[in-house]
């Protein structure tokens, strides 16, 4: 099974990634490595955009029927049986699958672990071994590098993490900082402008999970970010920036406008 993922996943996006930093260094664009991260992960997002829209778009339906839902369970709360026969009738009535958003995130799963695990070797400290692998996984002869690969990228060492090098350089802070508010943007757009509440003034589970979410997903990415490289990093947030993107496309600012309203009007 580990051959297989590696053959179909990991070989050609490894490929598409070396392909890439061959072609910027060749033509002698600075910080190749970086550039080339970032446009791998954008050709990822756009080979994941279609399920990704499918994803989006079964959420903010589901968010849609939630005032529905909760109506739903209000009136049949004795009658589980009941409940869950007037649920299936609403999403029919609606043309919903309510497992229909689970499936492209099964399916996108794999192509983004393979990229984090592509990410993770490019930016590995050993440089040496990191050619020496790469030139061992290279499709092409012309695709085969003569130097170890170089990291840098706008002052930053893509192969060292924040945590390692925060007491000789501060500023690197800024990166798990701003890969935490970016996540933090993003998931709040996926929720509706405003949090369904039930009639006793309480909200209900899911209402509450979703809020603590909100806050313990962006920090323990931001911690992530301080404790990995800055080339995974770098991947991350361009990931996230396409994802504020397409997730306003599909949706709007979400659960974003209350806070923008705010900022606009101080």
């Amino acid at each position: 099974m580990g051959n297989i993922f590696e053959i179909l996943l990991i070989q050609p996006i490894t490929n598409i990634g070396l392909a890439l930093y061959v072609l910027l260094n060749g033509v002698g664009v600075p910080f190749a490595l970086g550039f080339s991260i970032i446009l791998l992960t954008v050709i990822i997002r756009l080979f994941l955009y279609p399920v990704m829209s499918k994803q989006m778009k079964s959420a903010k339906s589901m968010q849609m029927l939630a005032p529905h839902l909760s109506t739903i369970k209000e009136k049949h709360k004795d009658d589980k049986k009941k409940q869950q026969e007037e649920m299936m009738k609403l999403y029919k009535e609606h043309g919903i699958n309510p497992a229909a958003g689970c499936l492209p995130l099964i399916i996108q799963l794999p192509v983004l672990w393979s990229l984090y695990k592509v990410l993770s070797t490019i930016v590995s400290s050993d440089s040496v071994k990191v050619m020496k692998d790469l030139n061992q996984t290279a499709y092409f002869e012309w695709m085969k590098i003569s130097e170890p690969l170089h990291t840098g990228f706008f002052g930053l060492n893509l192969a060292h993490s924040p945590s390692k090098e925060f007491s000789v350089a501060p500023y690197l802070i800024l990166v798990p900082v701003l890969t935490g508010v970016s996540q933090f943007i993003l998931s709040k757009m996926m929720l509706p402008a405003e949090a369904p509440v039930k009639k006793d003034g309480k909200e209900d589970f899911q209402a509450t999970f979703q809020k603590q979410s909100l806050f313990i997903f962006p920090i323990m990415i931001g911690f992530f970010s301080f404790s990995l490289p800055v080339g995974l990093s770098l991947y991350w947030n361009t990931f996230t920036l396409f994802g504020i993107l397409h997730q306003y496309k599909i949706g709007g600012w979400g659960g974003m406008l209350p806070i923008i309203h705010k900022i606009k009007n101080r």
